[in-house]
């Protein structure tokens, strides 16, 4: 891979119609601002935590229907589902896909999530959504419960409107869309939800997903996930430490956490290519006993996540780290360790020239009134990834993320991912729209289908 720069994605002019653009402004006029906090503060206070996302997407499902939408829950599991939402066009065009997941990265308990999240549950770690100096805060209210309230928004808007729509535009909402496999809820996340949608159902010719970052995207990362078994002695505390066939696997361990914290930005630069810079983290390292510090453990575990892009597999990337671990044995010739990856998600493309691409980029221009230029390269995965990945056309689409203005205090760590400024979420909101009308007022033969 070469360290490309960020590409300009090229523009076709097409500007709206006379219909067209008042069709748009109607469809915009009907933007709720109170509408859309009142829903976000209610999605906010329904807990949705990766794999136990049923009550959640149940509540959508009512919104949806009482909203005007053939709605329905699509069941998965006890306690677990997606909510989808149609509205019929006449048929003669295309089907678009509003997609967002609802899951939450944490249990938001003491127990499960201190102290590895911090020392206390900030009120942007709790289920419980509040209006604090105008923004919305509380767990997922900005991720991605912002996304889901601003999606049934613009449906409604769209709905409302009474446009005379040829294609059908479908609202999902899916369970399982974050970077987590949930053991305790049979290994739930890492895009299965809406891996479920597509084969149960929903198969649409275009999708538009909503997150963070003001531009348009055609691609997302994916991720392998690593696990580095550094192993030594079941010793004791009171052995000396020259004692012959003692070895500390936890010193051991952190130079190997050394070693490829200094092997990544190496790795950055090898992958980097079109609008995806893979970085990974080193997340996490295990071994030993809490109550038993006498004792050192024979095997510290070390965890990564390494961020992929399109044009390299897992496989690949598999290949890369092997090059690492047999660069480490070099280095650290003692020092006994195993590896393997143990979850990957792939990438996703859509080519810049498709429709759905082109019709974003028109929608941001016209909103922002200004050129678009290169997207910020970025390393998130989302399920966008897995739309582009089993044949969906794809553009994301994003507002200014973390928002700056907002209490210090909620801006570490992962300071923003629970806290909101609704007048953001209204600027995406009309690009959607935009996207929304330029593509299901059109027959299939002018979107190229």
């Amino acid at each position: 891979m070469t360290n490309d720069p960020p590409q300009e994605i090229p523009i076709r002019a097409l500007a709206l119609d006379k219909k067209r653009e008042l069709w748009y402004r109607k469809a915009c006029d009907l933007l709720d601002e109170t509408r859309l906090t009142n829903l976000l503060l209610a999605l906010t206070d329904i807990h949705s935590p990766t794999g136990a996302e049923g009550e959640l997407a149940n509540y959508i499902t009512g919104v949806l229907r009482d909203s005007g939408f053939q709605s329905h829950t699509q069941e998965m599991a006890p306690n677990r589902g997606n909510s989808i939402g149609r509205l019929k066009g006449t048929g003669e065009g295309a089907s678009l896909l509003l997609y967002e997941p609802i899951d939450t990265h944490m249990e938001a308990t003491e127990i499960e999530d201190l102290p590895w999240a911090g020392d206390k549950l900030r009120a942007d770690m709790l289920p419980k959504g509040e209006l604090i100096d105008g923004l919305v805060v509380g767990l997922g209210a900005s991720n991605p419960k912002a996304m889901v309230a601003t999606m049934i928004e613009v449906g409604r808007c769209i709905q409302e409107a009474g446009l005379p729509l040829l294609g059908e535009l479908v609202l999902g909402f899916a369970g399982g869309g974050m970077p987590w496999s949930n053991t305790k809820r049979g290994e739930s996340g890492l895009s299965d939800g809406v891996t479920h949608m597509l084969r149960h159902g929903v198969s649409p010719d275009f999708a538009v997903v909503m997150k963070p970052w003001n531009a348009v995207y055609y691609e997302e990362a994916g991720l392998c996930w690593f696990r580095v078994l550094v192993k030594g002695t079941y010793g004791y505390a009171g052995i000396p430490h020259n004692t012959p066939g003692w070895d500390n696997s936890v010193v051991a361990a952190s130079k190997v956490v050394l070693a490829l914290q200094e092997w990544l930005p190496d790795y950055v630069k090898k992958n980097t290519s079109g609008q995806i810079e893979p970085w990974g983290w080193i997340s996490g390292i295990h071994g030993g006993w809490k109550d038993k510090p006498a004792f050192p453990t024979a095997l510290t575990e070390i965890l990564l996540d390494l961020r992929i892009t399109p044009r390299t597999s897992p496989s690949e990337v598999c290949n890369q780290f092997e090059e690492a671990i047999v660069s480490i044995r070099k280095k650290f010739p003692d020092i006994d360790l195993e590896w393997e990856m143990f979850g990957a998600t792939s990438s996703g493309s859509t080519d810049p020239e498709n429709w759905i691409v082109q019709s974003a980029m028109r929608a941001w221009e016209r909103v922002e009134e200004k050129p678009h230029g290169p997207s910020p390269l970025m390393a998130g995965q989302t399920d966008g990834a897995t739309l582009r990945h089993l044949g969906v056309p794809t553009a994301r689409l994003g507002w200014p993320w973390p928002y700056e203005e907002g209490p210090k205090e909620l801006s570490y760590g992962l300071g923003g991912m629970g806290v909101t400024y609704i007048p953001d979420l209204l600027v995406c909101a009309k690009k959607i729209i935009y996207v929304a009308i330029d593509t299901l007022t059109r027959t299939r033969n002018e979107l190229g289908l």
